[in-house]
């Protein structure tokens, strides 16, 4: 396996699925019905996965807090879909200054873009 996903969904407070795949093939490698969504639980799913003899290569995650420390041995990407939204809560979705429309325009770029283009472009707003 290249690369494990992490989904997770709830349905009211204390039940939950969490779901791993394979983000190359879409294979499901794992489920897991939870109460609640905890650091160990992705801990276990990771276990889970490498007992059944697939080897992880990377975690794309959604940055819960200690979770990327938590996987040191494995690189780790912060889910593109929560960047996004981590950047949202700092600028609103209809940002008023001008430069806060630019930063959230090329914010919307994120997932469409690759890497260099779009760190070239933040550079190029900040320097602006």
């Amino acid at each position: 396996m290249d690369t494990a996903g992490r989904h997770s969904a709830y349905f009211g407070k204390n039940f939950g699925v969490v779901v791993y795949k394979d983000s190359l093939s879409g294979t499901i490698l794992f489920t897991q019905f939870v109460k609640q969504e905890t650091n160990q639980i992705y801990l276990d799913g990771v276990k889970e996965i490498s007992r059944r003899g697939i080897k992880i290569q990377s975690i794309i995650c959604d940055g819960r807090k200690g979770l990327i420390q938590l996987f040191s041995d494995i690189p780790i990407q912060y889910c593109q879909f929560h960047q996004v939204k981590t950047i949202r809560t700092y600028l609103s979705k209809k940002p008023k200054l001008e430069a806060c429309k630019e930063l959230w325009e090329h914010t919307l770029l994120l997932t469409r873009i690759d890497k260099e283009s779009f760190v070239g472009g933040l550079e190029f707003w900040y320097l602006k």
